[in-house]
């Protein structure tokens, strides 16, 4: 690209090296989450959400088991006012939730933002004003001390309202671009806002380091985010929190590696809805703890009612591949990834263990709404014998062989590839029942009788036609009833082939229950052709199963 050059690193390294947090390999406990879905993801929307949409949104957000929730910006618009007036007059905030409201460090902004609180129990008044070198030089075009006073006078009205209104409302302050501030003097600023509130144990301040626009890679965000957390004053009574945003597409990992460089706290959105790229995703960072065994504390086991419900109150979409929520995340086509997930639900089932480690499934999507037939074995024409194996089997009680299952495999690709379509597990079902159950053309047969005769041997008198023709009846022994019966349609037709499967079992559990049998045959030129029989009677499936095979020579 030709402008490469106008470009350069917009971020700051701390003064010291901080990489303790490179020696930490997980995760060990989930953060305090904030959701921020109703004032950052909202202003993000083409359409914002309605009064009633962001009431509902935030129910929702309660019954995930968010315990702060950020409502929004009170003092930017009578909507949003409106909203968080709404909560407290309609009594929807329970006891244990905090709701977050956003203000500038302005004057006049404070005021009408406390105004708006009025009668609300718990709140966090999140005030910040921007640092960064770039918004000091071409925004504000004003020094570090002028920045710093801005802050420190805002964080002092803050308190001084407090008080007057006769509350305990807590407070954070954000460095606003802090990946694009000196380490040094985003320290200094946040420093001197502690100083003002002078935070206990029992009322924590909140110190917030939003990625405002993700500017380097995540080790350094990480780097950025020890730094501070070593240095901040009141550091036993500060809960430090980030706020990723994803210009880089790298917001889970700041959130993560800015935990293990000790943030306590993460805000973020459901599906990284936000300005631009998003804010970190909620819902990704809080699973992968779920899937390294750490209780995210929120409950996502309803993916799909979550995802159903955010694309209702957003109007935004969902992408397939989005983790874990995508419609797509457990979709195996692959013919290899079918078989490995079919062998491993299989193991799980047997073996039992204490935890989960199936091939190609991070998680079991069960734990989260999803299911087997529908969203992990998928069926194109890139699909497997495990898969299509896989569905027959646990869907619909069908345990074919393994051959037979790599002809049927090899069926429902062709016709895959020649709809150019996936095909739904109920396809595949009527695709096994038309091409290898109980067909009964060219070759049909009308009646069997069986005789018993000496030496375990059976004589069996088939009545059969070819091709709707007229019947006849021939007589055949055999060492059993289906290889009597085997030999009368040879004898009749002249047909050759050998008979080398025979598999069997029950369909239904009942007095009604049916049989399935499973025959397979190999003809003069050493292929295998296979037929499939239903019925009642064992005896006449394993017949029919027969008689299939042969008619899918």
């Amino acid at each position: 690209m030709m402008n490469v050059k106008k470009y350069q690193k917009q971020y700051y390294m701390p003064p010291v090296p901080c990489m303790d947090w490179a020696k930490k390999d997980s995760i060990e406990k989930a953060p305090v989450w904030c959701s921020v879905d109703l004032r950052d993801g909202n202003q993000a929307l083409v359409i914002p959400m309605s009064l009633e949409q962001k009431v509902e949104f935030f129910k929702l957000l309660v019954e995930v088991g968010f315990k702060e929730i950020e409502v929004g910006f009170p003092a930017a618009s009578e909507t949003e006012y409106e909203f968080l007036r709404t909560l407290i007059e309609q009594d929807l905030i329970p006891e244990d939730v905090t709701v977050q409201v956003l203000t500038q460090a302005r004057e006049h902004i404070i005021r009408k933002t406390f105004k708006a609180l009025k009668g609300c129990k718990n709140a966090i008044v999140h005030v910040y004003n921007s640092t960064s070198y770039a918004q000091r030089q071409q925004v504000f075009k004003k020094s570090k001390e002028d920045i710093l006073k801005i802050a420190v006078e805002g964080a002092k009205l803050l308190k001084e309202l407090t008080e007057e209104a006769g509350e305990k409302y807590r407070f954070e302050y954000s460095p606003e671009s802090f990946t694009g501030t000196e380490p040094e003097y985003a320290l200094e600023v946040c420093n001197a806002v502690l100083d003002v509130w002078q935070p206990t144990a029992d009322r924590k301040a909140i110190i917030n380091l939003p990625s405002t626009v993700e500017l380097s890679m995540p080790h350094v965000y990480a780097s950025q985010v020890e730094y501070m957390s070593k240095n901040l004053k009141y550091r036993d009574n500060v809960v430090l929190s980030l706020h990723p945003h994803n210009d880089r597409g790298c917001g889970v990992s700041d959130a993560e590696m800015g935990i293990l460089a000790g943030a306590d706290r993460i805000e973020g959105t459901l599906f990284g809805n936000g300005e631009r790229t998003g804010n970190v995703d909620i819902i990704t960072v809080g699973m992968n703890m779920y899937m390294q065994g750490v209780n995210p504390e929120l409950d996502f086991s309803d993916m799909p009612k979550l995802c159903h419900a955010f694309e209702s109150f957003t109007g935004m979409s969902i992408n397939p591949r989005s983790p874990y929520c995508g419609s797509l995340v457990f979709a195996a086509f692959s013919g290899s990834h079918q078989d490995a997930i079919a062998k491993g639900m299989h193991w799980i089932e047997e073996k039992a263990p204490d935890t989960w480690t199936v091939p190609y499934l991070p998680i079991d999507p069960t734990d989260i709404g999803r299911n087997y037939d529908a969203d992990v074995i998928r069926i194109n024409s890139q699909s497997g014998k495990g898969g299509v194996g896989y569905i027959l089997e646990t869907k619909y009680g069908l345990n074919l062989p393994a051959k037979m299952r790599e002809a049927m495999s090899y069926t429902a690709k062709s016709v895959s590839d020649h709809l150019h379509k996936e095909l739904r597990p109920d396809e595949i079902f009527e695709l096994f029942k038309d091409s290898f159950e109980n067909v009964t053309t060219p070759y049909n047969i009308n009646g069997v009788h069986f005789k018993q005769l000496d030496a375990g041997r059976i004589e069996a008198q088939v009545t059969s036609n070819y091709e709707g023709g007229e019947y006849t009846t021939v007589f055949a022994e055999g060492n059993g009833r289906l290889n009597a019966v085997s030999n009368a349609l040879k004898q009749q037709y002249n047909l050759q082939y050998d008979l080398v499967s025979y598999t069997e079992h029950a369909l239904e559990q009942s007095s009604k229950s049916r049989a399935i049998a499973y025959v397979g045959i190999k003809k003069p030129d050493g292929t295998l052709s296979w037929g499939a029989g239903v019925d009642p009677d064992i005896i006449r499936a394993s017949i029919d199963a027969l008689v299939t095979a042969i008619n899918n020579r």
